[in-house]
């Protein structure tokens, strides 16, 4: 089966510089199909109006990887059980800690599914994130039953905190679940 990568913003997006842009541009330069939609009023987002663009955007491009980061992934975690899919690979990017976020209220607080519908999961999170510590990032790690990659001192894993580029997220994306990389 042909790789579709869905690619799903946070809060405010994720405009270049930030590494889901440069991450698009190189799935683009290697011809692996990508939808990388802007969600509706993104810096002032409602839950239930991401949720329907999710489903539809679902539907129509039919990914088989999705890559999350930030509110992105509570959005997965609020959707995931409505949805009939099982995705190859899904990877979570800086999760925020369940707390309200004035701008993000309906995000809050979000459930820990039991199935996140993807055969292979990856989170990353900083050492040093403002909006989830060490400490909350393995509960959650914990919680989710899945792997983590830590990120030293990388704050939210964006632009603002010196993330353009995110080459793991690339490779692993491109690693075939069967086989070891060949370089």
């Amino acid at each position: 089966m042909e790789k579709r990568v869905l690619v799903l913003h946070g809060l405010g997006g994720s405009d270049y510089p930030h590494w889901q842009a440069q991450l698009t541009a190189d799935l683009i330069k290697q011809n692996t199909p990508v939808s990388f939609p802007a969600l509706p009023n993104r810096d002032n987002p409602n839950l239930n109006e991401w949720k329907e663009y999710l489903k539809k955007e679902i539907e129509h491009f039919k990914p088989t990887v999705i890559v999350c980061h930030s509110l992105a992934n509570h959005l997965w975690f609020h959707t995931c059980n409505e949805l009939d899919i099982k995705l190859d690979k899904l990877m979570l990017v800086a999760p925020v800690r369940n707390k309200e976020l004035d701008t993000a209220k309906t995000f809050f607080p979000y459930p820990i599914p039991s199935d996140l519908k993807a055969k292979e999961i990856i989170m990353a999170a900083s050492t040093n994130d403002p909006y989830m510590n060490v400490e909350e990032a393995i509960r959650l790690q914990s919680k989710l039953r899945i792997g983590m990659k830590l990120l030293e001192e990388a704050g939210h894993v964006n632009a603002e905190s010196g993330y353009g580029k995110l080459d793991c997220a690339l490779d692993w994306i491109n690693k075939e679940e069967e086989c070891e990389e060949n370089a």
